[in-house]
């Protein structure tokens, strides 16, 4: 079983690879634009596998695909979660590392609008990372928070409440996760200028993932947000600011179903600073509220705050190749502890 997970997992990564190999030779036959990289949020969100299973969605930017345009982003996350909490009635472990590939498809319909989809494959396993993270933390001075006691690359994501199991995840495993489509509606955006935009933004995740295996939550999820970004001229480069602010509305599901909470806010702020056409370094905030009610552990109660840093490499004028990291700031475990983001966008 283990041989044929590892099998699918590293034909996953190579036809990830792929994916954006063929995006980059694409986009270096098609005109490059006259003006630099643009600088956009990170195209993630919290990848905890009691969250990533809902319909919160990766902000994105403020400006749409323009009519017959088409963007495509290729996307890698790989999270690090480390979380082990008890008290009298409950008990969670959620120790284990999440890869998530996505393919995410723009295209605009009409000078205003837009449509596409997000189209997930989950990998589920013990990983690697332990003995990394533990360095890091030690180098660092962090707190492990029982990281160094317990068995190193382990996948057990398990919770327990009044002494009955509600799920276990022990064994790796992948497969497609929950499919969202998307529709996005441009408020504003001034195309001489190009350099302030707001979008109000649509989607519904659809529950084609295996609820079982934290694929997805086995319900249909409606998220609602408005995003927006201004750019501004810095000496030579320029510096851009962004954020969104939204909900979204659960569907019962499988997923600790008589937990959930119905309505979850969300919001984001950001800014990028672009010294050079070709380069931008980025740092963003990403909070929301819970996911779940009538628990009292960290992991599942309480409202969660990332932070996403990294930067963003231009290929051509219509190419850009994303990476980044993201910290639970709170370091509570309502999020991975580290994950790393890895993203090829383009447009033709």
């Amino acid at each position: 079983m283990h041989t044929l997970i590892s099998y699918n997992y590293r034909s996953c990564l190579g036809s990830l690879a792929a994916c954006m190999l063929l995006i980059t030779l694409l986009t270096l036959l098609t005109p490059g634009r006259s003006w630099g990289v643009e600088i956009t949020p990170f195209h993630t969100f919290n990848q905890s596998p009691l969250i990533q299973i809902f319909g919160l969605p990766a902000i994105e930017g403020g400006t749409l695909a323009g009519r017959g345009r088409m963007s495509v982003l290729v996307a890698a996350d790989l999270a690090s979660n480390h979380g082990i909490d008890k008290t009298d009635t409950e008990d969670i472990t959620l120790d284990g590392e999440t890869y998530r590939a996505t393919l995410a498809v723009r295209y605009g319909i009409a000078p205003r609008w837009e449509v596409g989809f997000d189209l997930p494959w989950i990998v589920e396993t013990g990983g690697f990372l332990d003995g990394f993270v533990s360095s890091f933390h030690d180098l660092f001075k962090i707190p492990q928070n029982g990281r160094d006691e317990i068995p190193k690359d382990r996948l057990l994501y398990t919770y327990s409440r009044n002494g009955t199991r509600l799920f276990q995840v022990d064994e790796p495993n992948d497969g497609v996760g929950d499919l969202r489509l998307t529709t996005a509606y441009q408020l504003y955006h001034d195309p001489e200028d190009s350099r302030s935009s707001i979008a109000l933004r649509a989607a519904l995740k659809l529950p084609t993932g295996d609820s079982a295996m934290l694929h997805g939550s086995g319900g249909t999820d409606c998220a609602l947000w408005i995003t927006g970004s201004d750019t501004y001229d810095v000496g030579e480069g320029r510096i851009s600011l962004f954020g969104a602010a939204g909900g979204v509305v659960t569907a019962k599901g499988d997923v600790l179903s008589h937990m959930r909470r119905q309505v979850a806010g969300f919001g984001s702020i950001g800014l990028g600073w672009s010294p050079v056409d070709w380069f931008v370094l980025k740092s963003q905030f990403y909070a929301h509220s819970p996911f779940y009610r009538n628990s009292s552990l960290h992991e599942l109660g309480i409202t969660t705050l990332q932070w996403l840093g990294g930067v963003t490499f231009g290929i051509t004028g219509n190419t850009a190749l994303d990476i980044g990291v993201s910290e639970d700031i709170l370091v509570v475990g309502t999020s991975p502890d580290v994950a790393f983001h890895l993203a090829l966008r383009s447009s033709f």
